[in-house]
């Protein structure tokens, strides 16, 4: 029996173990399939691969390579790269592009992000359940070694992006004219240790740079790429600290998520990162002549009230989204916005085909930094004034039910609005401010619950609240 690909085709991406799940030939499928439901009625002239630094992304990345030339569309392989570097290859190029990695899963996983030409998300709503199905039908009808090929099989071509994603980086943000800044780099042993040498260690930067696990391995030898997770910005904070540097940086495995720490070891909220790159992404487009109401900024509904109240103080239209990487793109391009950010550490933006990269949001959090005399801490105060739970998971028996419970105790809050963009979203318009948002998972029967208030009584009174609400009939934290 053939595996199944259901199993580990997720909503926007391929994330399966190695061999067990994702092989050679299970690749080749996926590549004739990607050519012929994405590649081919797009007329697209071929299709960019990348991988992560992982042991098998190679074999996995020939396969796919072979499938899709199989159905005579040519192959530009860029080799290792991170996934933005990937999107920087799509956009600029035109084609649509393959990145393999699993990004901070362990090292037996593996996975494959697609796009459609210019960095468009291909995710299960957006042509990836197509692409599935069709890879199914060709492994149960044969496996790898009898699928259709096209009378001519595209050619393959090799191309070294990172200098020019470099440079095109550098041509959004300047950093040459600041203070000189130490900052500590945390790449996890993945792919940011390919990626910064290029950026941000380059000859006339003000910039002092200590890298921690620049050596690219995909077993993770010193603590799991996935800086989500306190535990793994333990090394990054007590480097800062050690070095008297001026902020750190952490990437996660594929290196398109970014997270911050400030001088004093202290996790700056993606809330917070994401009001500060507003601001100045806002700021350039006031300079360069445009009005206030025709800027706009994505955020997702569970950002911090400080991003929608910085855009707004300067005149622009914040935009709510819900969460996820295929809802943000959407709604940015909806309304040509020109920067968009989530809580999970992505960061969009415009000039990069609407595509996330922590890597351009770094930048301009050193250009900021590099441009104030204040401490980052400091600096970032003014984006950061609520007190938050952070994501609270609780798995349930009954999830609409259980949000249902939480839903009449909010009818019963004056004051309290009640929106559906994304699960349930209680606003308390009064004071004390505050916000309560219960989403459901899209793959488990798990509540997601956020809490943001003025001050920490207010957060934990309803966070406590809320949760027992949610817990009732629990099968386990």
């Amino acid at each position: 029996m053939s595996v199944r690909l259901s199993e580990f085709i997720k909503a926007y991406d391929v994330r399966g173990l190695v061999p067990e799940q994702l092989d050679v030939g299970v690749c080749e499928a996926l590549g004739s399939a990607f050519a012929q439901v994405v590649v081919k009625p797009e007329g697209a002239e071929g299709v960019v691969v990348g991988h992560d630094m992982r042991d098998s992304s190679p074999s996995l990345v020939a396969g796919f390579a072979e499938g899709v030339r199989r159905q005579g569309v040519d192959v530009t392989l860029v080799g290792l790269c991170s996934t933005d570097a990937l999107y920087y290859a799509s956009g600029v190029t035109g084609l649509p592009g393959a990145m393999f990695t699993a990004s901070h899963n362990p090292a037996r996983y593996n996975g494959i992000k697609l796009c459609r030409a210019g960095a468009r998300p291909v995710g299960l709503d957006s042509g990836l359940a197509e692409v599935r199905d069709l890879a199914q039908w060709l492994l149960d009808r044969g496996g790898a070694h009898d699928l259709p090929t096209a009378a001519r099989a595209g050619s393959t071509t090799v191309r070294d992006i990172l200098a020019d994603y470099a440079a095109y980086l550098h041509a959004l943000v300047d950093l040459t004219g600041g203070r000189e800044l130490t900052v500590v780099i945390d790449a996890g042993n993945g792919m940011a240790g390919h990626t910064v040498p290029a950026v941000l260690q380059r000859d006339g930067l003000p910039l002092r740079v200590v890298p921690l696990y620049f050596e690219l391995d995909g077993t993770f030898p010193h603590h799991e790429a996935n800086p989500l997770d306190p535990a793994n910005l333990v090394d990054l904070q007590r480097a800062v600290l050690d070095q008297g540097a001026d902020l750190g940086l952490a990437f996660d495995g594929d290196a398109d998520r970014c997270f911050v720490v400030d001088e004093q070891g202290e996790l700056v909220t993606a809330s917070a990162v994401t009001a500060l790159v507003a601001e100045r992404e806002i700021l350039r487009e006031l300079a360069a002549g445009r009005s206030p109401d025709e800027v706009s900024i994505v955020h997702n509904i569970i950002s911090s009230r400080a991003v929608a109240e910085t855009v707004e103080r300067l005149g622009a239209r914040a935009v709510p989204s819900r969460v996820g990487h295929s809802f943000v793109k959407a709604r940015m391009a909806e309304h040509e916005a020109v920067f968009g950010g989530e809580h999970s550490g992505h960061y969009y933006f415009r000039e990069f085909w609407y595509a996330d990269t922590g890597m351009l949001a770094a930048m301009h959090v050193l250009a900021a930094l590099g441009a104030d005399e204040r401490p980052l801490s400091q600096m970032v105060a003014p984006y950061d004034p609520y007190v938050a739970s952070g994501e609270i998971n609780s798995e349930v028996d009954d999830v609409p039910a259980a949000t249902a419970r939480v839903r009449s105790w909010g009818a019963d809050q004056p004051g309290v609005v009640m929106e559906d963009l994304d699960g349930l979203m209680l606003r308390h318009t009064g004071r004390p401010g505050w916000w309560v948002s219960v989403r459901p998972s899209n793959t488990e029967p798990l509540l997601r619950l956020n809490v943001e208030a003025d001050d920490t009584a207010t957060m934990e009174r309803l966070r406590d609240t809320v949760l027992d609400l949610v817990r009732m009939g629990t099968v386990g934290p």
